[in-house]
């Protein structure tokens, strides 16, 4: 027996006195609510309704049972409404605050296509580890150093004017301040909070020591558009990968002193398996795409890895994130 169909025709039938009123208030033919009361009533044994030609009433048993019967309708509209609502519920995913909002739209059309319902929700490295780790997201894209990345992202100096001959490589040792510059300001090498995190930045200060750099040469950036204003107005340089020197109307360079050049990375982690195989298989491309990124060497092996290691990675990454930036004092704010 339907229990939830009988009780729900019992329920809508008494509250309306009438099996043709509350049949159609149910959405169900006369006969079939008769048909679910009458079975209801061989099921607890007792008449539920006295039955004329003009109306039903209530027994004494009957009025005892309404009460729970309307209970239980309530609790099963109630389960029907939040797995509906889960069904349609996207899976949030934490990504970096330089992803352009064009490929974020194509990342979100294109999980669509595959079945996936994806939220992005852009933040800063250590945003997106702790939000993982407190499953206020379902995944996220950890900043990682390059060899433990499922993706990476090439980074160089974007300028405003590039050299005459080609795109060569810009070396910082030449915004080393000279005679001539005491009285005006040096120029400066601009970070973002995405390159906020210690195998970027780290590795920028011990260059800017090297090369004879005054501390506030490095500096971290209040936001995006600022500092490419004052890369357009002084001379400055913004660290950052070529398609958003491209975005930005600038010219991209690779740092001459890194021969091995410098690099973001990316990892997926989730709390839930399953949420990092479907974000794999239908984004892997579009994710990348957001990133401005190609797949780093170990990529295949890091895929297998990333959302194994799900809140763990995003543990290590936040701890990482925050004791670089507790220790370094080179990089000007």
């Amino acid at each position: 027996m339907d229990l939830v169909g009988a009780c729900r025709a019992f329920v809508y039938v008494s509250e309306r006195g009438s099996f043709t009123v509350g049949a159609a208030a149910a959405r169900m033919a006369q006969s079939v609510a008769s048909r679910r009361v009458a079975a209801l009533e061989r099921h607890l044994g007792q008449r539920l309704l006295e039955r004329s030609s003009r109306a039903a009433t209530l027994t004494p048993f009957g009025r005892d049972m309404l009460p729970l019967a309307a209970d239980l309708v309530r609790l099963a509209d109630r389960l029907e409404h939040e797995a509906e609502a889960a069904r349609h519920r996207p899976l949030r995913l934490a990504v970096p605050a330089t992803c352009p909002t064009g490929a974020l739209a194509r990342l979100i059309a294109d999980a669509r296509g595959n079945g996936l319902l994806l939220d992005p929700r852009p933040a800063a490295p250590e945003e997106r580890a702790g939000l993982v780790q407190s499953r206020q997201v379902r995944a996220a894209l950890l900043a990682l150093p390059p060899a433990e990345a499922s993706w990476t992202v090439p980074l160089g100096l974007a300028v405003a004017h590039g050299p005459e001959s080609g795109e060569g490589p810009m070396y910082l040792d030449t915004l080393r301040p000279g005679r001539a510059d005491r009285d005006r300001r040096p120029r400066r090498v601009w970070l973002q909070a995405e390159d906020d995190v210690p195998h970027v930045r780290d590795c920028l200060v011990r260059l800017r020591d090297a090369v004879g750099l005054r501390p506030t040469q490095l500096a971290l950036a209040s936001g995006l558009a600022a500092a490419a204003a004052d890369v357009l107005s002084h001379g400055d340089a913004l660290l950052c990968s070529p398609a958003q020197a491209r975005q930005l109307g600038l010219h991209w360079r690779p740092l001459g002193e890194l021969a091995a050049g410098l690099a973001r990375g990316y990892a997926l982690a989730a709390a839930d398996e399953a949420d990092a195989v479907r974000i794999r298989e239908s984004c892997a491309a579009g994710i990348a795409r957001c990133l401005g990124a190609g797949a780093a060497a170990g990529a295949d092996a890091a895929a297998g890895a990333d959302a194994a290691a799900g809140a763990d990675a995003g543990a290590d990454a936040d701890a990482a994130a925050g004791a670089g930036a507790a220790a370094d004092a080179g990089v000007a704010p």
